[in-house]
Protein backbone atom coordinates (compact mmCIF):
# COMPACT_ATOMS: atom_id res chain seq x y z
CA UNK A 1 0.00 0.00 0.00
CA UNK A 2 0.82 3.52 0.23
CA UNK A 3 2.78 3.62 3.46
CA UNK A 4 6.26 4.76 4.51
CA UNK A 5 8.75 2.27 3.07
CA UNK A 6 12.49 2.27 2.77
CA UNK A 7 15.33 -0.12 2.20
CA UNK A 8 17.09 1.52 5.12
CA UNK A 9 14.64 -0.11 7.51
CA UNK A 10 12.11 1.12 9.98
CA UNK A 11 14.62 2.88 12.21
CA UNK A 12 15.83 5.17 9.42
CA UNK A 13 12.53 6.82 8.64
CA UNK A 14 12.04 8.59 11.96
CA UNK A 15 14.95 10.79 10.95
CA UNK A 16 13.78 11.44 7.41
CA UNK A 17 10.87 13.66 7.98
CA UNK A 18 12.16 16.00 10.65
CA UNK A 19 14.67 17.08 8.06
CA UNK A 20 11.98 17.18 5.44
CA UNK A 21 9.87 19.65 7.32
CA UNK A 22 12.16 21.34 9.82
CA UNK A 23 15.53 19.62 9.82
CA UNK A 24 16.04 20.63 13.41
CA UNK A 25 17.31 17.30 14.68
CA UNK A 26 20.61 18.76 15.73
CA UNK A 27 22.40 18.56 19.02
CA UNK A 28 21.36 20.96 21.71
CA UNK A 29 17.93 22.00 20.39
CA UNK A 30 15.54 21.24 23.26
CA UNK A 31 12.33 22.79 21.92
CA UNK A 32 11.81 22.69 18.18
CA UNK A 33 8.64 24.73 18.10
CA UNK A 34 10.19 27.69 19.94
CA UNK A 35 13.46 27.73 18.03
CA UNK A 36 14.23 31.13 16.43
CA UNK A 37 15.02 29.24 13.26
CA UNK A 38 11.54 27.75 13.17
CA UNK A 39 9.99 31.13 13.86
CA UNK A 40 11.91 32.65 10.93
CA UNK A 41 11.19 29.73 8.62
CA UNK A 42 7.45 30.09 9.18
CA UNK A 43 7.45 33.20 6.99
CA UNK A 44 9.22 31.54 4.05
CA UNK A 45 7.32 30.04 1.12
CA UNK A 46 10.10 28.75 -1.14
CA UNK A 47 10.73 25.03 -0.66
CA UNK A 48 14.41 25.27 -1.55
CA UNK A 49 15.01 28.02 1.02
CA UNK A 50 13.13 26.11 3.71
CA UNK A 51 15.08 22.94 2.96
CA UNK A 52 18.48 24.62 2.98
CA UNK A 53 17.79 26.49 6.21
CA UNK A 54 16.04 23.74 8.13
CA UNK A 55 17.00 20.38 6.61
CA UNK A 56 20.46 20.52 5.06
CA UNK A 57 22.31 20.21 8.39
CA UNK A 58 21.24 16.56 8.54
CA UNK A 59 20.30 15.69 4.97
CA UNK A 60 22.88 17.70 3.07
CA UNK A 61 22.47 20.34 0.42
CA UNK A 62 22.34 17.58 -2.22
CA UNK A 63 19.87 15.40 -0.27
CA UNK A 64 22.30 12.51 0.17
CA UNK A 65 22.57 12.82 3.94
CA UNK A 66 25.29 14.00 6.29
CA UNK A 67 27.78 11.61 7.89
CA UNK A 68 26.57 10.22 11.22
CA UNK A 69 29.70 11.43 13.00
CA UNK A 70 28.69 14.94 12.05
CA UNK A 71 24.99 14.85 12.94
CA UNK A 72 25.63 13.17 16.29
CA UNK A 73 23.15 10.27 16.22
CA UNK A 74 23.55 6.63 15.17
CA UNK A 75 20.51 6.13 12.91
CA UNK A 76 21.41 6.19 9.18
CA UNK A 77 20.23 9.27 7.29
CA UNK A 78 18.41 8.24 4.09
CA UNK A 79 19.38 9.32 0.61
CA UNK A 80 16.67 11.40 -1.06
CA UNK A 81 18.33 10.86 -4.44
CA UNK A 82 17.62 7.10 -4.19
CA UNK A 83 14.43 6.98 -6.27
CA UNK A 84 13.42 3.49 -5.16
CA UNK A 85 13.07 4.86 -1.63
CA UNK A 86 11.79 8.38 -2.25
CA UNK A 87 9.22 7.72 -4.98
CA UNK A 88 7.11 5.04 -3.28
CA UNK A 89 5.20 7.13 -0.74
CA UNK A 90 2.60 9.83 -1.36
CA UNK A 91 3.30 13.25 0.09
CA UNK A 92 0.45 12.80 2.59
CA UNK A 93 2.21 9.91 4.32
CA UNK A 94 5.48 11.81 4.71
CA UNK A 95 3.67 14.85 6.05
CA UNK A 96 1.60 12.75 8.48
CA UNK A 97 4.70 11.44 10.24
CA UNK A 98 6.36 14.84 10.26
CA UNK A 99 3.27 16.55 11.62
CA UNK A 100 2.34 14.06 14.32
CA UNK A 101 5.75 12.55 15.10
CA UNK A 102 7.25 9.10 14.68
CA UNK A 103 4.81 7.19 16.92
CA UNK A 104 1.89 8.00 14.58
CA UNK A 105 3.32 5.30 12.29
CA UNK A 106 5.06 3.26 15.01
CA UNK A 107 8.46 4.81 14.36
CA UNK A 108 10.94 5.95 16.99
CA UNK A 109 10.07 8.75 19.41
CA UNK A 110 13.30 10.48 18.32
CA UNK A 111 11.22 11.91 15.53
CA UNK A 112 9.28 14.78 17.13
CA UNK A 113 6.01 16.34 16.08
CA UNK A 114 6.17 19.53 14.04
CA UNK A 115 2.49 20.00 13.36
CA UNK A 116 2.36 23.48 14.88
CA UNK A 117 5.66 24.77 13.57
CA UNK A 118 4.81 25.44 9.93
CA UNK A 119 1.93 26.88 7.99
CA UNK A 120 -0.42 24.58 6.10
CA UNK A 121 1.27 25.31 2.78
CA UNK A 122 4.92 24.99 3.80
CA UNK A 123 5.16 21.19 4.21
CA UNK A 124 3.96 20.70 0.66
CA UNK A 125 6.41 23.32 -0.60
CA UNK A 126 9.29 21.46 1.03
CA UNK A 127 8.08 18.12 -0.32
CA UNK A 128 7.88 19.55 -3.84
CA UNK A 129 11.54 20.54 -3.59
CA UNK A 130 12.67 17.23 -2.11
CA UNK A 131 10.95 15.34 -4.93
CA UNK A 132 13.44 16.94 -7.29
CA UNK A 133 16.32 14.99 -5.75
CA UNK A 134 15.10 11.92 -7.65
CA UNK A 135 16.10 12.79 -11.21
CA UNK A 136 14.44 9.79 -12.89
CA UNK A 137 10.77 10.46 -13.60
CA UNK A 138 10.15 6.89 -14.79
CA UNK A 139 9.47 5.82 -11.21
CA UNK A 140 5.66 5.92 -10.66
CA UNK A 141 4.74 8.06 -7.68
CA UNK A 142 3.27 6.50 -4.56
CA UNK A 143 0.04 8.47 -4.94
CA UNK A 144 -0.79 6.07 -7.82
CA UNK A 145 -0.53 3.02 -5.54
CA UNK A 146 -4.29 2.76 -5.02
CA UNK A 147 -6.00 0.40 -2.53
CA UNK A 148 -6.00 -3.20 -3.76
CA UNK A 149 -9.37 -4.78 -4.63
CA UNK A 150 -10.08 -8.43 -3.88
CA UNK A 151 -10.07 -9.60 -7.50
CA UNK A 152 -9.04 -6.81 -9.89
CA UNK A 153 -5.30 -6.47 -10.53
CA UNK A 154 -3.93 -2.99 -9.84
CA UNK A 155 -1.58 -1.19 -12.23
CA UNK A 156 1.05 -0.10 -9.70
CA UNK A 157 4.14 -2.37 -9.37
CA UNK A 158 4.51 -3.44 -5.75
CA UNK A 159 6.40 -5.47 -3.17
CA UNK A 160 3.62 -7.36 -1.39
CA UNK A 161 2.54 -10.71 -0.04
CA UNK A 162 -1.22 -11.35 -0.09
CA UNK A 163 -3.12 -14.33 1.28
CA UNK A 164 -6.76 -14.57 0.16
CA UNK A 165 -9.36 -17.05 1.42
CA UNK A 166 -12.36 -17.98 -0.77
CA UNK A 167 -15.24 -19.71 1.07
CA UNK A 168 -18.27 -20.97 -0.86
CA UNK A 169 -21.46 -20.07 1.00
CA UNK A 170 -23.80 -22.37 -0.92
CA UNK A 171 -23.54 -25.61 -2.86
CA UNK A 172 -20.75 -28.06 -2.16
CA UNK A 173 -18.30 -26.93 0.51
CA UNK A 174 -15.08 -25.26 -0.60
CA UNK A 175 -12.34 -23.34 1.22
CA UNK A 176 -9.52 -22.22 -1.06
CA UNK A 177 -6.47 -20.20 -0.03
CA UNK A 178 -4.39 -18.28 -2.54
CA UNK A 179 -0.94 -16.97 -1.59
CA UNK A 180 0.45 -14.25 -3.88
CA UNK A 181 4.04 -13.03 -3.84
CA UNK A 182 4.82 -9.81 -5.73
CA UNK A 183 8.29 -8.37 -6.24
CA UNK A 184 9.24 -5.16 -8.00
CA UNK A 185 12.24 -4.93 -10.33
CA UNK A 186 13.63 -1.64 -11.55
CA UNK A 187 11.44 1.35 -12.13
CA UNK A 188 8.30 -0.18 -13.60
CA UNK A 189 8.33 -3.98 -13.63
CA UNK A 190 6.90 -6.57 -11.24
CA UNK A 191 6.88 -10.37 -11.14
CA UNK A 192 4.18 -12.37 -9.41
CA UNK A 193 3.70 -15.95 -8.20
CA UNK A 194 0.38 -17.46 -7.07
CA UNK A 195 -0.14 -20.69 -5.18
CA UNK A 196 -3.75 -21.82 -4.56
CA UNK A 197 -4.50 -24.65 -2.14
CA UNK A 198 -7.37 -25.73 0.07
CA UNK A 199 -10.24 -28.12 0.66
CA UNK A 200 -13.30 -29.14 -1.35
CA UNK A 201 -16.23 -31.34 -0.45
CA UNK A 202 -16.39 -34.51 -2.54
CA UNK A 203 -18.94 -34.78 -5.32
CA UNK A 204 -20.77 -37.45 -3.35
CA UNK A 205 -21.58 -34.82 -0.69
CA UNK A 206 -21.16 -37.45 2.03
CA UNK A 207 -19.24 -35.21 4.36
CA UNK A 208 -15.82 -36.15 2.98
CA UNK A 209 -13.39 -33.50 1.79
CA UNK A 210 -10.42 -33.52 -0.57
CA UNK A 211 -7.30 -31.41 -0.04
CA UNK A 212 -5.03 -30.27 -2.83
CA UNK A 213 -3.27 -27.49 -4.66
CA UNK A 214 -4.69 -25.59 -7.60
CA UNK A 215 -3.11 -24.29 -10.78
CA UNK A 216 0.11 -22.44 -9.95
CA UNK A 217 0.46 -19.09 -11.74
CA UNK A 218 3.48 -16.99 -12.75
CA UNK A 219 3.00 -13.43 -13.97
CA UNK A 220 4.78 -10.31 -15.19
CA UNK A 221 3.53 -6.71 -15.16
CA UNK A 222 5.08 -3.56 -16.62
CA UNK A 223 3.96 0.07 -16.33
CA UNK A 224 3.55 1.69 -19.74
CA UNK A 225 2.58 5.14 -18.52
CA UNK A 226 2.08 6.97 -15.25
CA UNK A 227 1.15 10.61 -14.64
CA UNK A 228 0.76 12.18 -11.23
CA UNK A 229 -0.68 15.31 -12.84
CA UNK A 230 -3.47 13.29 -14.46
CA UNK A 231 -3.68 10.85 -11.59
CA UNK A 232 -3.48 7.83 -13.88
CA UNK A 233 -1.35 4.73 -14.38
CA UNK A 234 -1.51 2.12 -17.17
CA UNK A 235 0.16 -1.31 -17.19
CA UNK A 236 0.25 -4.40 -19.35
CA UNK A 237 1.15 -7.89 -18.29
CA UNK A 238 0.54 -11.56 -18.62
CA UNK A 239 0.12 -14.70 -16.54
CA UNK A 240 0.68 -18.37 -17.23
CA UNK A 241 -1.39 -20.89 -15.26
CA UNK A 242 0.20 -24.30 -15.06
CA UNK A 243 -2.12 -27.35 -14.79
CA UNK A 244 -0.81 -28.44 -11.40
CA UNK A 245 -4.25 -28.94 -9.85
CA UNK A 246 -6.42 -32.07 -9.89
CA UNK A 247 -9.37 -31.22 -12.15
CA UNK A 248 -11.37 -34.24 -11.01
CA UNK A 249 -11.34 -32.95 -7.43
CA UNK A 250 -12.12 -29.37 -8.48
CA UNK A 251 -8.62 -27.93 -7.98
CA UNK A 252 -7.76 -26.91 -11.54
CA UNK A 253 -8.89 -26.49 -15.12
CA UNK A 254 -6.97 -29.47 -16.43
CA UNK A 255 -5.11 -27.36 -18.97
CA UNK A 256 -2.60 -24.56 -19.01
CA UNK A 257 -3.93 -21.04 -19.58
CA UNK A 258 -2.14 -17.98 -20.98
CA UNK A 259 -3.67 -14.67 -19.86
CA UNK A 260 -2.45 -11.36 -21.32
CA UNK A 261 -4.03 -8.37 -19.59
CA UNK A 262 -4.13 -4.59 -19.37
CA UNK A 263 -4.90 -2.72 -16.16
CA UNK A 264 -5.53 0.94 -15.39
CA UNK A 265 -5.79 3.04 -12.24
CA UNK A 266 -7.25 6.52 -11.85
CA UNK A 267 -7.33 8.93 -8.91
CA UNK A 268 -10.75 10.60 -8.64
CA UNK A 269 -11.86 13.67 -6.68
CA UNK A 270 -12.71 13.32 -2.99
CA UNK A 271 -10.14 10.55 -2.28
CA UNK A 272 -12.01 8.21 -4.64
CA UNK A 273 -10.31 5.88 -7.11
CA UNK A 274 -11.02 3.57 -10.04
CA UNK A 275 -9.41 0.33 -11.25
CA UNK A 276 -10.06 -1.25 -14.68
CA UNK A 277 -8.72 -4.54 -16.03
CA UNK A 278 -9.24 -6.53 -19.22
CA UNK A 279 -8.03 -10.12 -19.73
CA UNK A 280 -8.10 -12.71 -22.52
CA UNK A 281 -7.75 -16.33 -21.39
CA UNK A 282 -6.18 -18.67 -23.96
CA UNK A 283 -6.22 -22.36 -22.96
CA UNK A 284 -3.28 -24.41 -24.20
CA UNK A 285 -5.54 -27.41 -24.88
CA UNK A 286 -7.48 -27.34 -28.17
CA UNK A 287 -10.63 -28.45 -26.36
CA UNK A 288 -10.65 -25.38 -24.09
CA UNK A 289 -12.62 -22.20 -24.67
CA UNK A 290 -11.04 -18.79 -25.10
CA UNK A 291 -12.67 -16.32 -22.72
CA UNK A 292 -12.74 -12.58 -22.27
CA UNK A 293 -12.73 -11.20 -18.71
CA UNK A 294 -13.35 -7.62 -17.64
CA UNK A 295 -13.18 -6.13 -14.17
CA UNK A 296 -13.76 -2.75 -12.57
CA UNK A 297 -13.48 -1.51 -8.98
CA UNK A 298 -14.68 1.83 -7.66
CA UNK A 299 -13.88 2.98 -4.13
CA UNK A 300 -13.01 5.77 -1.76
CA UNK A 301 -10.49 6.04 1.07
CA UNK A 302 -11.59 7.44 4.44
CA UNK A 303 -9.00 8.37 7.07
CA UNK A 304 -9.84 8.04 10.74
CA UNK A 305 -8.78 10.97 12.96
CA UNK A 306 -6.80 12.68 10.19
CA UNK A 307 -3.65 10.53 10.40
CA UNK A 308 -5.20 7.31 11.73
CA UNK A 309 -6.54 4.07 10.33
CA UNK A 310 -7.77 4.11 6.73
CA UNK A 311 -10.94 2.47 5.46
CA UNK A 312 -11.52 1.92 1.74
CA UNK A 313 -15.01 0.68 0.82
CA UNK A 314 -15.16 -0.61 -2.76
CA UNK A 315 -17.52 -2.26 -5.21
CA UNK A 316 -16.17 -4.55 -7.91
CA UNK A 317 -18.02 -5.50 -11.10
CA UNK A 318 -16.77 -8.70 -12.72
CA UNK A 319 -17.71 -10.00 -16.16
CA UNK A 320 -16.70 -13.06 -18.16
CA UNK A 321 -17.74 -14.45 -21.54
CA UNK A 322 -16.62 -17.27 -23.83
CA UNK A 323 -15.69 -16.03 -27.32
CA UNK A 324 -17.43 -19.04 -28.84
CA UNK A 325 -20.85 -17.74 -27.86
CA UNK A 326 -23.27 -17.69 -24.98
CA UNK A 327 -24.16 -14.94 -22.56
CA UNK A 328 -21.83 -13.10 -20.23
CA UNK A 329 -21.64 -13.92 -16.53
CA UNK A 330 -21.74 -10.98 -14.10
CA UNK A 331 -20.75 -10.79 -10.44
CA UNK A 332 -20.74 -8.01 -7.85
CA UNK A 333 -18.22 -7.85 -5.00
CA UNK A 334 -18.97 -5.28 -2.27
CA UNK A 335 -15.98 -5.03 0.08
CA UNK A 336 -13.90 -2.83 2.32
CA UNK A 337 -10.17 -2.67 2.98
CA UNK A 338 -8.85 -1.54 6.36
CA UNK A 339 -5.32 -0.97 7.68
CA UNK A 340 -4.63 -3.22 10.66
CA UNK A 341 -1.47 -1.88 12.29
CA UNK A 342 -0.12 1.53 13.21
CA UNK A 343 2.43 1.60 10.40
CA UNK A 344 -0.38 0.73 7.97
CA UNK A 345 1.65 -1.75 5.92
CA UNK A 346 -0.54 -4.69 6.98
CA UNK A 347 -4.13 -4.55 5.72
CA UNK A 348 -7.21 -6.72 5.39
CA UNK A 349 -10.07 -6.75 2.94
CA UNK A 350 -13.49 -8.35 3.48
CA UNK A 351 -16.07 -8.89 0.74
CA UNK A 352 -18.77 -11.10 -0.73
CA UNK A 353 -18.84 -12.23 -4.37
CA UNK A 354 -22.46 -12.31 -5.49
CA UNK A 355 -23.46 -13.86 -8.86
CA UNK A 356 -25.86 -11.54 -10.68
CA UNK A 357 -26.73 -14.07 -13.39
CA UNK A 358 -25.51 -17.48 -14.50
CA UNK A 359 -26.32 -20.74 -16.23
CA UNK A 360 -26.44 -24.43 -15.43
CA UNK A 361 -23.34 -24.92 -17.60
CA UNK A 362 -21.31 -22.58 -15.38
CA UNK A 363 -22.79 -22.40 -11.88
CA UNK A 364 -21.07 -20.01 -9.46
CA UNK A 365 -21.69 -20.01 -5.73
CA UNK A 366 -21.86 -16.95 -3.54
CA UNK A 367 -18.45 -16.57 -1.92
CA UNK A 368 -17.00 -14.93 1.17
CA UNK A 369 -13.58 -13.43 0.40
CA UNK A 370 -10.98 -12.20 2.88
CA UNK A 371 -7.38 -11.21 2.31
CA UNK A 372 -4.47 -10.12 4.50
CA UNK A 373 -1.92 -7.97 2.68
CA UNK A 374 1.63 -7.43 3.92
CA UNK A 375 3.53 -4.63 2.20
CA UNK A 376 6.91 -6.12 3.06
CA UNK A 377 8.99 -3.22 1.75
CA UNK A 378 7.84 -1.33 4.88
CA UNK A 379 9.31 -3.86 7.27
CA UNK A 380 8.49 -7.19 8.88
CA UNK A 381 4.94 -8.42 9.32
CA UNK A 382 5.14 -7.94 13.09
CA UNK A 383 6.78 -4.51 12.89
CA UNK A 384 4.83 -1.34 13.45
CA UNK A 385 1.90 -2.60 15.54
Amino acid sequence: MTRLRGTLGSVALPLVLPGVLLGLVVNGVPDYHRSPLVHAARFLQDGKELYEIACADCHGIDGRGVDLNTVGFDVPVPDFTECSFSSREPDADWIAVASAGGPVRAFDEAMPSFGGALSVEQPQSIMDYIRGFCDNNRWPRGELNLPRPLITEKAYPEDEAVTTVFVDLDGAGSIINEVVYERRFGTRTQIELKLPFGFRETAAANGEWNAGIGDVTAGLKHVLHSSLERGSILSIGGEIKFPTGNEANGFGKGTGVIEPFVTFGQILPGDAFLHLQGIIEFPTATSGETEVVWRAALGRTLTQAHFGRTWSPMIEILGQKALGGGSADWDLVPQFQVTLNTRQHVMANFGVRIPVNGSSQRPRPTQLLVYVLWDWFDGGFFDGW
